[in-house]
């Protein structure tokens, strides 16, 4: 029996947590796949051409995603969160099944470019109801702890490269059975989940935009906050994408072991770095307002040696060393960029507004998977793409530091 929201709130806003951690391990487990069985998908599919091919897939999947995430944001503030996620794990779990089943490059090109507009409204939705029910004193914490689904999706997502390689199994089996768990899952989250009551829309100040869009474009900080969660995530998602890749092809792996060197290590990195981060933040802010900013200048000032040591590892053992610190840098980013968004963003914005942080944070990501597989196919040696990254985080720390967030309710006073 699901706790009562009206009777035990707070114990009912972990339940939420409770009820979307499987969702956001489905959501990531799915995406990782794609990167960890990449040679037994190319040799099953011959009309893959070349690794700007490759890069055309990852992408598609990413502009997709971004074009919507706004608008699935919007749907999330204006029709509620509960419908809005249910749904999107209903549909790209059935994507994610057909998946299992194509056979040309452009039957895959579609699928994945499908698999992006349904994913796009899960993100938005499940963190601003996270959010709602988590006011001030505990929410990055509660942030974190969803955050570390998604990196236990990627987890089990490295491990794919076996599977693919197994006899009995293969990668359309992967995908198949990950589309029907998730098909089946989404029926009791349906009924299980709860929106909470909506607050009556607050009064606006003089001279303060009415519309959701006009408010939020023309906040400065919610313009810096954009730029914060866009730089970094470029390279994030390389690495996710490409690093697999990467590693088998540098230290002659095998497709299994690739997969698991790539992912396994970061992502219990970026586990303990989102739980240690949402810890760090929530005490921090019993201090100063800034305290998220803080925690998370702190992860993106670990991706600088970090990145600089992927880029010109001579031996397996130190890629992953690098890997761990970007991962445990990039929980105490990731848990904590919703609840900054909430230190700028009226409540019945978060969504819409992480959502436009989505569109333009993944669209880049999409352009640099497409860039990155060219550079490539170029020749242009790792050590000098990676120290561009490299450059780009330490711009990053200069930018969340000029936010000016308000302070926050504590959960008491809610």
């Amino acid at each position: 029996m699901n706790p009562s929201p009206a009777t035990n709130p707070l114990r009912y806003a972990w339940w939420i947590v409770v009820l979307l951690f499987p969702v956001a391990l489905l959501n990531y487990l799915d995406r990782q796949m794609l990167a960890t069985m990449k040679a037994s998908m190319v040799g099953d599919i011959p009309s893959i051409a070349n690794k700007a091919d490759w890069g055309l897939v990852l992408g598609g999947f990413k502009w997709t995603y971004a074009v919507l995430s706004p608008f699935a944001g919007y749907v999330a503030d204006r029709f509620g969160r509960r419908y809005v996620i249910g749904t999107s794990l209903l549909v790209w779990s059935m994507i994610t099944w057909w998946t299992g089943h194509v056979t040309t490059f452009h039957e895959l090109l579609t699928a994945r470019a499908l698999m992006g507009v349904s994913e796009a409204f899960y993100i938005p939705a499940a963190l601003a109801l996270i959010a709602d029910y988590h006011p001030g004193d505990t929410r990055s914490r509660a942030v974190g702890v969803h955050q570390t689904g998604i990196y236990l999706g990627q987890i089990c997502g490295g491990f794919a490269g076996y599977i693919a390689d197994s006899p009995d199994h293969g990668w359309r089996w992967a995908f198949s059975t990950c589309g029907m768990v998730g098909a089946i899952y989404a029926l009791p989250l349906f009924a299980l989940l709860r929106d909470p009551p909506r607050a009556a829309a607050p009064v606006d100040a003089p001279g303060e935009p009415r519309g959701v869009i006009r408010g939020l474009l023309g906040h400065r900080n919610f313009i810096l906050l954009v730029l914060y969660f866009t730089l970094p995530a470029i390279a994030g998602w390389v690495v996710r994408d490409w690093m697999p890749e990467i590693l088998r092809e540098k230290f002659h792996l095998g497709q299994g072991k690739a997969g698991v060197s790539a992912i396994l290590y970061v992502q219990i990195a970026s586990l303990i770095g989102a739980v240690a981060g949402g810890f760090l933040a929530d005490r921090w802010m019993r201090t100063t307002s800034r305290g998220r900013i803080f925690t998370s200048a702190i992860g993106m000032v670990l991706f600088l040696p970090a990145l600089f040591s992927v880029g010109n590892a001579g031996t397996l053992g130190v890629a992953i060393a690098g890997l761990v610190v970007f991962g445990f840098g990039w929980g105490f980013f990731d848990c904590n960029n919703m609840p900054i968004l909430c230190q700028i963003a009226r409540p019945e914005w978060r969504a819409t507004g992480y959502g436009i942080m989505n569109l333009v944070s993944i669209s880049c990501g999409g352009f640099g998977d497409v860039a990155f597989g060219a550079l490539r196919d170029r020749h242009v040696p790792l050590n000098l793409i990676f120290g561009a990254f490299a450059g780009v985080a330490l711009l990053s720390v200069v930018i969340v530091l000029l936010i000016k967030p308000r302070a926050e309710v504590s959960a008491a006073a809610a």
